[in-house]
């Protein structure tokens, strides 16, 4: 078989990393699928097999394309979408894997040529304009409501990434096959050239204090992560607490000027330390430091990927008890706690006091990947995908 990917985001930027696109189609070529991928100028190429990246200008300097809907984001979304049609005029296909408003083209092109559409559904597009504060214009959210709802009942196949999304699917009826595809596995990117930072990702990390209860935070810092929470709950636990550190890897140069004033309002920049975007690689070495994780987020109701890695590290974690996490973790495998700041603080407290109890806590979340999230899980996921579209 062959297929065409449409991914518009930067593949692969380690600003931005489109793991799933990634992991899509590493799955799909060991199983013996030809692929062409379509996506911006923007990122680096990766060592993919049987998988011919074919890139959009970059347009640098117009600036950097960032997680979730933007002006910029539509721009390269015309160049991407051009060249994918233009693409499609001159070569053959079978089935055509759309990521996020990339279904848009492909099914507007459907009726046109001889291909099975798959809609990769990482998010509601109406729930993106509003989580990521895009947008509060009923008409705009209104618009891309029922564009999803077209999109929707075009697609031969659409694949969901959390049981929130799903139910959205199953309520639409939809006439095509449906699978939920979590994106739950996270082999090491294999980039061509690695960038700058990569190059000194092996050695450079930054120092962690000794003899401190390290709390960490890996991630995005979007309105929706709940860095505000995090920040005022750490400040009530550093009262009860003070040899606890808090780590929070991400955040953009701004975002994290933003938050390290919130820090100081607290009275904890002293027991904080930001380091802003890492490499991957980096992220997962400082991730391993830590005593405890942490995943505040405050809406939303997609399942963090990082939350299926926290999972199979064998790392405590406390999260906030919202249908982003509860519709994969539970009290058996994490500790949960309401989204405000006073119980999360009373969550980290207790994680933090009872070492034995966090990690017999984690042990079970490590069990609970491998039964329901590992590699083996999702590679009979894809299979079953590619055998329903054949």
């Amino acid at each position: 078989m062959r297929g065409l990917v449409i991914a518009p985001q930067p593949f692969f930027s380690p600003r931005g990393t489109p793991f799933s696109v990634y992991h899509r189609c590493l799955v799909m070529t060991e199983m013996g699928i030809e692929l062409d991928l379509m996506t911006y100028g923007q990122g680096q190429d990766v060592d993919l097999p049987n998988v011919s990246i074919r890139r959009g200008p970059a347009f640098r300097w117009l600036g950097e394309v960032r997680i979730g809907p933007s002006a910029l984001k539509a721009f390269h979304d015309g160049f991407l979408f051009a060249s994918s049609g233009w693409r499609l005029l001159f070569e053959r296909y079978d089935f055509v894997h759309a990521h996020e408003e990339g279904v848009f083209l492909a099914a507007l092109l459907k009726p046109f040529f001889s291909y099975k559409l798959v809609y990769d559904m990482h998010s509601s597009l109406p729930q993106q304009l509003t989580n990521f504060e895009f947008t509060r214009s009923k008409r705009l959210i209104g618009l891309f409501e029922w564009l999803e709802r077209w999109a929707l009942r075009r697609a031969d196949a659409v694949i969901t990434i959390s049981p929130s999304l799903a139910k959205i699917v199953d309520e639409q009826q939809i006439p095509g096959a449906h699978f939920l595809i979590e994106n739950s596995i996270f082999e090491e990117i294999r980039t061509i050239s690695p960038s700058p930072a990569a190059a000194t990702a092996q050695t450079d990390l930054p120092d962690l204090p000794k003899d401190r209860a390290i709390v960490g935070y890996v991630g995005t810092f979007e309105p929706y992560q709940g860095i505000d929470l995090l920040l005022e709950a750490f400040a009530v636990v550093h009262d009860s607490r003070p040899e606890a550190f808090l780590l929070l890897v991400g955040g953009t140069a701004e975002q994290v000027h933003k938050y390290q004033s919130t820090a100081r309002e607290w009275g904890i920049s002293e027991h904080c330390l930001f380091t802003g975007r890492l490499e991957q690689s980096q992220a997962r070495r400082l991730l391993a430091r830590v005593d405890l994780t942490v995943s505040p987020r405050s809406r939303g109701t997609n399942t963090p990927l990082k939350i299926y890695e926290i999972l199979a590290s064998g790392i405590p974690m406390v999260a906030t008890r919202i249908e982003s996490h509860t519709q994969v973790l539970s009290d058996d495998i994490c500790v949960l706690a309401n989204p405000e700041p006073g119980d999360f603080a009373k969550a980290i407290v207790s994680a933090l006091d009872d070492p034995d109890k966090s990690l017999e806590i984690a042990q079970a979340a490590r069990t609970f990947y491998d039964e329901h999230y590992s590699r083996a899980v999702y590679d009979q996921k894809i299979k079953a995908l590619l055998e329903a579209i054949g």
